[in-house]
């Protein structure tokens, strides 16, 4: 698997329905909300790209600002503990729910946040080589089937090494990604599922040092 996610979501509603209602893209916001999260950095708008691609690398930021749902990809946010998340970022919520999804395919690691409030709901993070990072709150419905045992990493009739967790990381986190916001990146699509694709996130570098004068 190939997949990586750092991204926090901000909702009003069900992030899932607003993205499945192809809502337009507030470009004059998504700057601003830029401009407020990293105020000691300069950035200027580079080539979109879309919710497919929401792990920006070397300083990039991806931004979205739709009726209802903003969206916010940073490197800033990938943490092993989600209950650790930098303050400005829980803070700019604004009594919204608030969504993180993390996952790195290189080392399999997995995790993510709810938020209500300002308090958080779920805290989740794992990885093969760390285990269980953080487990915090309720869990939510669809991870019970990998707790339970019935979405193991590997088929013990055709694989005899154990997998240090009962499930895959990254199966749980494609089945999060279903859950929270109605897309996957890889695997099976369960049902009718939206291309992250055809969602655009605004594209943020920083400015060059020697042009800032």
């Amino acid at each position: 698997m190939g997949a990586k996610t750092w991204l926090m979501m901000y909702a009003e509603g069900d992030p899932a329905e607003i993205l499945r209602s192809g809502p337009k893209l507030d470009r004059e916001a998504s700057a601003a909300m830029v401009r407020q999260l990293f105020p000691t950095d300069r950035y200027i708008a580079a080539e979109d790209e879309s919710l497919a691609n929401a792990c920006p690398r070397d300083g990039k930021v991806l931004a979205a600002c739709f009726p209802g749902l903003t969206i916010i990809a940073a490197g800033e946010l990938a943490i092993d503990y989600p209950t650790q998340t930098d303050k400005r970022f829980l803070e700019f919520a604004q009594g919204r729910m608030v969504y993180m999804h993390l996952m790195h395919s290189v080392v399999d690691w997995f995790a993510y946040g709810v938020w209500k409030d300002g308090g958080w709901l779920r805290s989740l993070s794992v990885s093969p080589e760390s285990g269980v990072i953080q487990d915090l709150g309720a869990r939510r419905a669809f991870e019970t089937p990998f707790w339970n045992g019935e979405r193991p990493a590997v088929d013990p009739e055709e694989d005899t090494d154990e997998y240090p967790l009962p499930f895959h990381p990254l199966e749980m986190g494609e089945a999060a990604l279903g859950e929270l916001f109605g897309y996957q990146l890889e695997g099976y699509n369960e049902g009718e599922m939206l291309d992250p694709d055809t969602i655009p996130l605004m594209a943020f570098t920083k400015k060059p040092w020697w042009k800032l004068f």
